[in-house]
């Protein structure tokens, strides 16, 4: 497990909890129901660590015996994006954690052809300079459909952004670093590498497919 210090690290979240769900994910005969389920759970534990470094602020409560102060986090500063279709698979379990939290949505398509990414939506929530962006999208494969989706968060001057995946390919993390270097990186796992189609191996297949049981 590595601590983002700086900007554009690579943040491998390897807890054991974390690890063994994905390795359930990646089978495949995980049905759509468990998928779906999981990919939740492993939103909800990705998110503690994602979210260690986000500010906090000292207010006034009253426990049951007495006045004291308390550190909390203003929710409603943080914003989770994600990378449509597949990104909705990780927000419940960052919902779970931080129902405060505004919701954005990046819509991006891979050209199979081209494997670039074709925009078709795009809606952020107002003042994003005063909040922190965390955009999530299961796959980091060729890292094009990220690196177009923080293009268009960064047009909006958001306080800071993160980008989370739960398993990502070497080529991917080195489009995104390249164009984006200012990005930290969370995944679950770190693959060999891309084959001839532009998908993750050993991956765990199409994610977007998987959560809908679609093809």
């Amino acid at each position: 497990m590595q601590t983002p210090a700086t900007s554009g690290t690579v943040y491998v979240v390897d807890h054991p909890l974390v690890q063994h769900k994905l390795a359930i994910l990646r089978r495949k005969e995980t049905s759509t129901a468990n998928f779906r389920r999981l990919l939740s759970e492993i939103g909800s534990l990705m998110a503690y660590e994602v979210t260690r470094g986000v500010p906090t602020q000292e207010v006034a409560i009253e426990t049951p015996l007495e006045p004291t102060t308390a550190r909390m986090i203003d929710g409603k500063k943080l914003v989770f994006a994600p990378i449509l279709r597949a990104g909705t698979g990780l927000l419940d379990g960052f919902l779970a954690i931080i129902p405060g939290a505004r919701v954005g949505h990046v819509g991006v398509y891979r050209n199979p052809q081209t494997l670039q990414a074709v925009e078709y939506y795009f809606k952020m929530p107002g003042e994003l300079d005063q909040r922190d962006v965390i955009v999530l999208d299961p796959m980091l494969a060729t890292g094009n459909s990220a690196v177009a989706a923080i293009d268009r968060v960064k047009e909006r001057a958001p306080r800071s952004i993160r980008f989370v995946c739960l398993v990502a390919a070497p080529e991917g993390i080195a489009n995104l670093r390249r164009a984006h270097p200012d990005v930290p990186i969370y995944t679950a796992a770190v693959d060999r590498g891309l084959d001839e189609h532009g998908y993750i191996r050993p991956g765990l297949g199409d994610a977007g497919d998987r959560i809908f049981g679609t093809k």
